[in-house]
């Protein structure tokens, strides 16, 4: 049997593969050749290789022995002048008094300031002073020639504030006035006991018991979004919700002065007559 190492490209298989055979053919010196010109392929790369990975090292060590170019420094002077010095004893310019305007306008003189040391020598003024003392509005001379100038408040002025609808539904812990039947829950039960037929089927099953309810009291009065929360059967829940949606109005819940939306539950009993 054969190793398991067998180098087919040996001469010596060479010639046993091409015994007999055409040698002059292509294949054989092909073969016979293929190791040398493998060999030649690897020095070759090995050579490109190595000189392309030292050319830039060779390339930095010959521009370092070249000679720098001397670097000349630029040198600019900037002379700052100082300011002139502040002479304390010029005055204070005064400030700039707007235009007198064109036409003449009537309206309240500025109040005149004294000095205490002026005012503590007075005499204060008496009821006859007082009776010849205008302190209404003047009229003050304006100049047709000057510019005219708008002297009032800018911006948008005063807005009325949005009136923001309150649609929040309030329950009956959080509300300040409750809401109530017109009469009270007297009135309310008294309508309840006129008003509720038994349903024929829960009155042949014996179905006796509460059907718990939930309903909105808007802000009219209204009874809306009515909803059975724990029902009995038999025809029981929907006779409840007939009779809520025929009750008269409500007087509304009130919260801060407003008649808002509350949300009321209540029972409503279903019983036979013994």
């Amino acid at each position: 049997m054969f190793g398991s190492k067998i180098d087919l490209f040996r001469e010596e298989w060479l010639e046993v593969i091409f015994d007999r055979k055409n040698k002059s053919y292509g294949a054989y010196a092909l073969r016979k050749q293929s190791a040398a010109d493998t060999t030649k392929s690897l020095v070759y790369a090995s050579t490109v290789f190595i000189a392309l990975f030292l050319a830039p090292k060779i390339i930095n060590l010959i521009s370092g022995a070249l000679p720098d170019e001397a670097i000349t420094n630029q040198t600019i002077e900037v002379t700052v002048v100082s300011p002139p010095p502040v002479n304390p004893d010029l005055p204070t310019p005064p400030p700039v008094e707007p235009p007198p305007p064109k036409t003449d306008q009537v309206k309240f003189p500025p109040p005149i300031v004294k000095p205490d040391n002026m005012v503590r020598d007075e005499e204060p003024p008496q009821i006859t002073d007082l009776k010849a003392a205008d302190p209404g509005q003047k009229t003050i001379a304006g100049d047709p020639n000057a510019d005219i100038v708008i002297a009032g408040p800018t911006g948008d002025g005063p807005k009325q504030a949005a009136v923001v609808e309150d649609n929040e539904v309030y329950t009956m812990i959080s509300i300040e006035t409750q809401p109530a039947f017109p009469g009270g829950m007297e009135k309310f039960y008294a309508y309840l006991r006129k008003s509720v037929k038994y349903p024929p089927m829960a009155a042949e099953n014996n179905i006796q018991g509460k059907v718990f309810l939930s309903f909105v009291v808007e802000k009219n009065g209204e009874l809306t979004d009515i909803k059975v929360d724990r029902k009995l059967g038999g025809g029981t829940d929907e006779e409840a919700i007939r009779v809520l949606k025929a009750s008269p109005r409500w007087t509304p819940g009130i919260q801060n002065g407003n008649a808002v939306r509350v949300k009321y539950n209540i029972p409503i009993s279903f019983a036979l007559a013994q």
